[in-house]
């Protein structure tokens, strides 16, 4: 204990210079001691290998311009010298037989051939990180480089010595990032990547939260997701999720949210059994956790050949009930989203999702304040699935009408294809004119992106068949002009077909017609006609007409 004291007090006060002195005098001393050792041939042997391996990397180590203003050299330089010391030691006990017992002596030896790697390792890792590098810089580039110098350091402790001493460097990083976000950034290379992935699986409860901590914020800040994945982040996180304390279960959620961004990644996520742990905990309470799971799934689902593992795992009844009693609206809005994806490409998905009461969950969900357009959507893909008198039946018409007043404008699109698509038969034509939402698609024509218009068009035209709606169309001030308007022949107004159909029922009616020649329609049309767009030259022909007769009637 008295030597250990002592050898403390030197340590304090040597330099790297000296310190590296101490380990080349030490080297010939420790592999003469070896060598002299009969017993346990195999291991010594291996021992001996690795000694005659250090002097190459003192020498690197010493050769680097900076080596004595670094400290970390100087750290690497006493562990070195503690290994050493224990060589001659374990040796001398060899020698003399002087051990307790074969088998600990075997133990001792082979830990003593571990921690020989780990000097050999973090002696090449020094040089390799380049944490050493910035003394070799010209003066500008040093001065440039100051802000990273720390950070560099703080980088290599991650990858060098024991794990306390990468507990430390963990929690300066945390600190770090907090105030300097850039410059941490800025340092980031595949080894420093690659050294955190590793502390994921330490045997350190506490080392684990606070390196996941530190993943999670790399992939949250956008700039190396592609380097977590590729150096094999997703697997420990996947475990934390499953198993680890709240706050590493946490950090690694919101993580593979982040990266679940990425398709290619999505599926890696299902590869490495990543699904099970997110839907257990779609089934918590923890609303904050709960969401972020459900915002993975959602990205899960958004790629095809994910959806039948999701399907498997018992995706569908976690979203159902998500919808239902979901704590924070956007786990309402992830579920719906996802189950939007689940149900766009596969009948059977579709069939599942009806099956667990998903229409009504979805029809629930639509009463909100603010309807969203993924419920609408997963309602249309399963329209085909299910028959029209049993939606119409469940309350599906005033929930779109609700849509169409209050909805976004993506959501009134998907109610306004969800009306065309369910007018396929005269009682449903007659019981959607009667909801009120005519007035509402006209209204809609009237919108900015050119697909609402579309689709609003699309199912006016089909509605209009009915004389009913026809007369409720045609009593709308505003319609001629709106329809008169999608007339435009520029490729992008991908409405102008519906447009010319609605306006060719409409013409049958004088004023009508008289109010599409005042709003310049056969200007229209005679471009339309050119373009061979379908209907435009019968619509044309009739307006002509009658612009014929009313210039007659004037005379």
């Amino acid at each position: 204990m008295v030597e250990d004291g002592k050898e403390n007090l030197v340590a304090h006060n040597l330099s790297a210079e000296e310190w590296l002195s101490r380990a080349q005098m030490l080297v010939p001393r420790a592999l003469e001691k070896a060598r002299e050792v009969k017993g346990f041939p195999g291991r010594w042997k291996m021992i001996i290998s690795k000694l005659e391996r250090i002097p190459t990397r003192l020498s690197d180590l010493s050769s680097h311009p900076c080596f004595s203003k670094n400290a970390l050299c100087k750290e690497q330089l006493q562990a070195v010298s503690r290994t050493l010391n224990e060589v001659i030691d374990l040796a001398e006990s060899c020698v003399k037989g002087k051990f307790e017992g074969k088998l600990r002596m075997q133990s001792d030896l082979d830990s003593l051939s571990c921690k020989l790697d780990l000097n050999l390792r973090d002696c090449g890792l020094l040089i390799k990180t380049g944490v050493l590098g910035e003394v070799s810089l010209p003066l500008a580039e040093q001065e440039a480089a100051a802000d990273h110098s720390n950070i560099r350091e703080l980088f290599a402790r991650l990858q060098i010595g024991h794990l306390e001493a990468k507990h430390k460097a963990l929690d300066s990083l945390v600190e770090l990032m907090k105030d300097d976000e850039k410059n941490v950034l800025a340092v980031l290379g595949r080894s420093n990547i690659a050294a955190l992935v590793q502390l994921l699986t330490a045997t350190s409860p506490r080392i684990r939260e606070k390196t996941v901590t530190v993943i999670c914020w790399l992939a949250e800040s956008g700039s190396c997701e592609s380097l977590l994945v590729s150096e094999g982040a997703l697997p420990p996180l996947i475990r934390l999720v499953e198993s680890g304390n709240a706050v590493s279960r946490e950090k690694a959620t919101f993580s593979l949210q982040r990266l679940s961004m990425s398709a290619e990644t999505a599926r890696s996520i299902v590869g490495h059994g990543g699904v099970r742990p997110l839907i257990e905990i779609c089934r918590t309470d923890d609303s904050v956790l709960q969401a972020a799971a459900a915002c993975t799934l959602k990205n899960i689902s958004a790629v095809p050949d994910a959806r039948q593992a999701l399907s498997e795992e018992g995706i569908i009844k976690v979203m159902i009930n998500l919808l239902d009693c979901g704590a924070l609206l956007r786990s309402k809005e992830y579920a719906a989203d996802c189950l939007q994806n689940l149900t766009s490409s596969n009948d059977n998905l579709r069939r599942c999702v009806i099956s667990e009461g998903g229409i009504k969950s979805l029809l629930a969900y639509l009463d909100g304040p603010l309807p969203q357009e993924s419920a609408v959507g997963a309602l249309r893909n399963l329209v085909g699935v299910i028959s029209v008198d049993v939606l119409v039946s469940s309350g599906l018409l005033p929930r779109l009408v609700h849509v169409l007043k209050s909805g976004s404008l993506g959501a009134q699109k998907a109610a306004a294809s969800v009306i065309f698509l369910i007018c396929g038969s005269t009682e449903t034509k007659r019981l959607v004119g009667e909801s009120g939402s005519i007035p509402l698609l006209i209204k809609m024509l009237e919108a900015k992106s050119n697909n609402a218009r579309e689709a609003a068009a699309q199912s006016i035209s089909s509605l209009m068949t009915l004389s009913h709606n026809y007369r409720e169309v045609r009593r709308d001030d505003k319609c001629v002009l709106n329809l008169v308007v999608l007339l435009d022949p520029s490729p992008q107004n991908t409405a102008k077909k519906y447009a010319i159909s609605c306006l060719t029922l409409l013409s049958s009616s004088k004023k009508c017609k008289k109010l599409m020649i005042s709003y310049g329609a056969i200007g229209y049309l005679k471009k339309l006609t050119e373009m061979d767009i379908p209907g435009a030259k019968k619509l044309l022909e009739r307006l002509e007409r009658g612009k014929l007769k009313s210039l007659f009637s004037k005379k």
